[in-house]
């Protein structure tokens, strides 16, 4: 496992410099940091939907907070957009925990319906709301007036950024499985009744997990906001942007240190595929690939491709084993 995060790092390090050389590199770099801020948003979200089975359906109001805050303290204040990212994040623990005592009662598909009905409310309030740019939206530095906007051509600089913040996230992550808090987390997945009986304070430990979660996501829409410099109420609180989170942690694997970014690897470059082949069409079929990858996911492999990989090793593994026997 040592070796396979070696490699992995490796690569990710390496790669805007392995394409560099091509035709397509400023495509493929690009594509690149878009894997990476997917893995960042899926990565946070598996906190609270992975590991604490709280499938919300309304984190993009943590993103769309993170995303609107850098863009908001420019167009009023002009002042760096870097400014607005740890703003974002204090809103979206505030509305973590105003939603969350409440919404964090509720079980199962009730609690994925009051998350989809807060995140529709609020970006219904904010396409009405002229002082964060209502339905036309708020934009970013024309020009970068220094490195605190974090404005740049190329999307190399994006890239690093993004995944350092992955790595950052990773960690913590990895080190929220060795911890108290894990361990509640997944008892509370496992049955919350059970994790009761034993002592685990269930609601707050619930809370304790959306309001990371919530962090994370909001650093991942600003993020977002740097690098296209433009945000609006359906790029940042649309529903599609809670969906592309479920989907991609649940693809490669909920409850998993490293499904998100495998999900991130595969949907980022079919998304770009499809937008690329069928032009504006292409935003239509990537609902229908959506859907299908949940009826997918639903009906054949629940656990992701991880669960599928890691069962497929231990079935090959039995039958070598008992080769080996028989010989």
């Amino acid at each position: 496992m040592r070796r396979g995060f070696i490699v992995l790092g490796a690569a990710l390090l390496l790669y805007p410099w392995l394409v560099g050389g091509t035709d397509s590199s400023a495509f493929l770099q690009d594509m690149g940091a878009n894997v990476l801020l997917a893995a960042v948003g899926a990565a946070a979200w598996n906190i609270v939907g992975g590991y604490a089975g709280q499938i919300s359906v309304g984190h993009a109001m943590f993103f769309g907070a993170g995303a609107y805050m850098p863009l908001l303290v420019f167009h009023h204040w002009q002042l760096p957009p870097l400014v607005g990212v740890p703003v974002g994040i204090a809103v979206s623990l505030v509305i973590a925990v105003l939603i969350g005592f409440p919404t964090l009662r509720l079980l199962g598909h009730y609690f994925s319906m009051a998350t989809i009905a807060v995140a529709e409310l609020v970006r219904i309030v904010v396409s009405n709301w002229d002082f964060v740019g209502a339905a036309v939206g708020l934009q970013g530095p024309a020009a970068s007036r220094g490195w605190w906007d974090l404005s740049f051509r190329s999307a190399v600089p994006y890239y690093y950024i993004f995944l350092a913040v992955l790595a950052l996230l990773l960690l913590v992550t990895w080190q929220l499985q060795r911890s108290r808090l894990g361990y509640y987390l997944r008892a509370i997945r496992a049955g919350e009744r059970a994790a009761r009986s034993l002592g685990v304070p269930v609601r707050r430990y619930k809370v304790y997990a959306l309001m990371l979660s919530a962090a994370f996501t909001s650093l991942a829409g600003s993020l977002y906001a740097l690098k296209t410099g433009f945000i609006d109420p359906e790029s940042g609180l649309g529903i599609l942007v809670s969906v592309q989170l479920v989907i991609t942690a649940a693809l490669g694997g909920a409850g998993t240190l490293l499904g998100p970014l495998l999900g991130a690897v595969i949907l980022v470059p079919l998304q770009t595929a499809t937008n690329t082949w069928f032009g504006a069409s292409g935003s239509g079929l990537t609902y229908i690939i959506y859907g299908g990858i949940i009826v997918l996911i639903a009906r054949f492999e629940p656990g992701g491709l991880l669960e599928l990989w890691h069962r497929g090793v231990a079935s090959l593994t039995a039958r070598r084993a008992q080769v080996r026997d028989a010989a």
